[in-house]
């Protein structure tokens, strides 16, 4: 009984819940309800997305949030927004994992993200590999 179904179909279903994770990061997504969708007990789903992807659900949801934050802290969004927009429901407990993850804080984080666009708009070809640059015969001034 121990192959009752493919594996192609159990991949699938552990597939469809990293999926559920990643398009609704910003919901309150409960454990229970993914297992569910997954089609999985909640134990068994857990110990089957750490084995897949390395991470239990709940760490898969906090990395996914703080790489959409990421994203959202290169734009002129307030930390706070940020905070709330990728699902986190205080902006302490959001700065302190963001801190862990990245080792900066949102607001750091932004800051150096904006210098950095600053720096590109003023000079885009010190941003692309030199050997791409001569190949279009673009002159990299230093």
């Amino acid at each position: 009984m121990e192959h009752l179904y493919p594996k192609i179909y159990l991949y699938r279903r552990i597939v469809y819940a990293k999926l559920f994770i990643d398009t609704h990061f910003a919901d309150r997504i409960d454990l229970d309800n993914n297992a569910d969708e997954a089609f999985f007990t909640k134990f068994h789903f857990i110990r089957v997305i750490h084995y897949v992807y390395n991470k239990t659900p709940h760490r898969n949801l906090s990395f996914v949030r703080i790489e959409k934050a990421k994203q959202l802290l290169s734009t002129d969004m307030t930390a706070a927004n940020v905070c709330y927009a990728v699902g986190f429901e205080s902006v302490t407990s959001f700065t302190g994992l963001f801190k862990r993850m990245t080792g900066q804080t949102p607001a750091a984080y932004q800051v150096i993200q904006q210098q950095r666009q600053a720096e590109i708009a003023n000079a885009p070809l010190k941003f692309i590999p030199n050997c791409f640059a001569e190949k279009k015969g673009w002159v990299i001034v230093s």
